[in-house]
Order: C-alpha cells, then structure tokens, then sequence
C-alpha cells in the first residue's frame, strides 16, 4: 500500500539509469508472455463469439499498462508516441509478416505460391469494425483534441462491436493439438490444475506489468538520451515492439498452419480495433483522474501528423480487407510504406539528400496512404472491386442479428 501511494503521488515517471533497460525489458517481454499463455488457454472455455476479441485484449495488456503509465505522469508529449507506434506496428509489420509466414508454409507443403489469405464469412465483423474504429478516429483527429466525452463514445463502439460478434454463428475454433507446447500443457491439464494455473499467469504477468511498466519506460526514456535519439521515436517503437512480442508470435504460430492464417490476421485486426477503441479512450479518462477534473488532451503539430498518418495506414488496411482478402502485393505494400517511414524515423533532420528525406518521410508517406486511399474508393464506386464485407454483414444482420426480418419476408 505505501509503495501505491508513492507512485500515484509522483508527479512524473521515475529516472533510471539506461542499464536498467537490461532487466526491466526482459520482465515487460516475461509478463508479456505469461499473459499471452494464459490467454490462449483461457480462449477455450470463453464464448466462441468473441473468443478472438477477449484474446486480442488480453494479449495487449502489457500496451495498455505503457500507456496508463505515460497518462498518469501526464506525459502527453509521448502519449501519442507509443499508441501511433503500436497500430502502424501491428498493420505495417503483423498484418504482412503473417502473409509471409503463411507464404513460405504454403510453398514448403504444397509446392506453389499463395496469392492471397481469404477470411471466412464472419470476419466482415472484425472488418467493419475497424472502419467504424477509424470514423471516429477522423472525428478525433479534425477535433485536435481527445477527451473523456470521446473516450466514452470509443468505448459504446467496443461494446456494440463485443455485442455484435456474441450473436455471431460459431466459428471453427482453433484445435488444441495447433496451440505451442505451453498453453497446450494447460488445456490439457485436469480441470482444478488448468484454473489455478490460468488464473496463476494473469496474477504473476499482471503484478510483473504493474511493478515493471514505469521502470521499463524510464530505462527507454534514458536510453534513448544516451543514443541521441528522441524520445518520442524511442518510445513510438522499442515499447511496442517489446509489449506487442509474444501477440505476434502467436499469431505467427497460426499462420504457418495455412489454414489459420486468416484467424492470425483477424487476432491482429482484433487488437487494432481494441487499441483504436478502449486503449485511446482509457487515455482522457485516466489523464483526467490524474489532473482531479476533466481534462482534454491537447495534440501539438507532431502528434496530429502522427495520428493522420495511423488513420492513413489503417484506412488503406482496412480497404484492402473490405473485399474479404489480403493479396500479397497489399500485404508488400503494407510492409514497404511502413518500413520506409521506420528505418528514416530516428534519422535526424539536417543537410544531405537523406537527412532531408528523413526530415519529411511521415508527411510523405502520409499523403501516399491518402492517395491509395482514395484511389481504392473510386475503384469501389466504380464497381471495378466489390465492398464484400459490406454485403456479408447486411446478410449476417439479417440473419443471426434481427432473424426476425429474415422471417417476416
């Protein structure tokens, strides 16, 4: 209890020293796959409907406890930093590295190139319920601000999204034999040995994330000093690299399976829906708290350039999965425009060909998204690409959601 009171009196997050990175990041990734463990064995005696959703969340929570860390101390500066980094790390690396992955098990096993991963039917949920995430992600950003009352709507999203996927038919579910040596032990394991023990990884990965997420962020901010590098570009990757590890490692895991790589794509949408949703609206809310009454965060002309370009991103994403499929030029495309913006990001500014590039990549890049986006929306409206999850989910409406229309006609 006092150790809890000192930290919510402390105005700002704890100085380490950049040795301190040595053991804090090893305890954050160590938490991080303790509760991934516990999550996916937990997938199984949870509702099918939102088995994926309740995974997705689970496996971020190491993100969620970065964040909450940076709100508390009021570090809006890096607020955006590690919430931009975390989406544009799961769409422009997860979502193509489990194309590759499901690629390269494909030509070994079956001896020709996979063109493209196609999602089942239900998926047009997952689908949809991005684009709904991104609308107001658009509304948010036009605003410049976000606030509890935004904080309150993201959440009534996530809830009619949870809501939705619980009236959806039964999916195939993963088989235990598919899940790594671990989580399979557990499942496997008598019914009081399988509870304790899950319950057992949720408490250690949980107090390991609340003893070790200031300290982990302290040792970044302190290496990043050490480096010359800027703490917003330190943050915006090194911490979601380490808290998103053991989430894409699972879903890796599925998609060298073949036949599961769609349910590893619709994991990482999951978790791009969760973080555009109850992690961007936990932010006001515990900023609020922090400050004793309720408090807008305020984007300075960075963090508005990084929003836009995350929105860019995921919109571009989002159009690519609209017609039920991800190619592998989409998935090339993804990975190329994320990895430029990645290698010239810690780069500083200055003379030369490609300092200056470096200087301008984000705005670069973000108009190409922006571009490709609109480019894909008249191909839409034109008819030359069908908005397939559209018209899934006005059947799955029909069907499993209001059956009662479907009877009436």
């Amino acid at each position: 209890m006092p150790l809890l009171l000192l930290m919510l009196a402390a105005p700002t997050i704890r100085q380490m020293e950049p040795s301190a990175a040595l053991w804090a990041t090893p305890a954050i990734l160590l938490a991080a796959m303790v509760i991934a463990w516990a999550a996916e064995s937990a997938q199984f005696f949870i509702a099918q409907g939102f088995a994926l959703a309740i995974l997705a969340w689970l496996q971020t929570l190491p993100e969620f406890a970065v964040e909450a860390v940076l709100a508390w101390r009021q570090r809006t500066d890096l607020l955006m930093a590690n919430l931009t980094g975390s989406l544009r790390l799961l769409t422009g690396l997860g979502w193509p590295m489990i194309y590759f992955v499901a690629a390269m098990a494909h030509r070994m096993r079956r001896k020709k190139p996979l063109k493209s991963i196609h999602l089942s039917d239900e998926h047009c949920v997952e689908v949809l319920g991005l684009f709904a995430s991104l609308l107001y992600a658009m509304v948010i950003y036009i605003k410049g601000t976000l606030t509890v009352w935004d904080g309150l709507v993201l959440i009534l999203i996530y809830a009619v999204y949870l809501m939705i996927l619980c009236k959806m038919p039964p999916q195939e579910a993963e088989g235990v034999e598919e899940l790594e040596v671990i989580p399979r032990t557990i499942v496997q394991s008598r019914r009081p040995i399988r509870i304790t023990v899950i319950i057992g990884l949720f408490v250690i990965g949980g107090l390991l994330i609340y003893f070790m997420a200031e300290p982990f962020l302290g040792s970044l901010l302190a290496v990043s000093v050490a480096l010359g590098v800027q703490p917003f570009v330190f943050v915006q990757w090194v911490a979601p690299f380490v808290s998103e590890f053991p989430e894409k490692v699972s879903a890796f895991y599925w998609a060298r399976t073949i036949d599961r790589a769609s349910m590893a794509l619709m994991n990482m949408v999951s978790s791009n829906i969760n973080q555009w949703t109850l992690l961007a609206a936990m932010l006001p809310i515990l900023y609020s708290v922090s400050c004793g009454a309720p408090t807008p965060i305020v984007f300075d002309r960075q963090q508005e350039l990084e929003l836009l370009m995350t929105i860019g991103q995921s919109l571009v994403g989002m159009m690519f999965l609209v017609n039920m499929r991800l190619d592998w030029w989409e998935a090339a495309v993804l990975f190329g425009l994320w990895g430029i913006q990645f290698v010239l990001s810690p780069i500083q500014p200055g003379p030369g060909f490609i300092r200056t590039l470096a200087q301008h990549i984000h705005w670069y890049v973000t108009v190409a998204y922006f571009i490709w986006v609109a480019l894909g929306f008249l191909r839409y409206l034109t008819g030359g690409r069908r908005l397939e999850a559209f018209h899934l989910f006005g059947r799955m409406w029909t069907e499993h959601i209001h059956p009662q229309r479907a009877a009436v006609k």
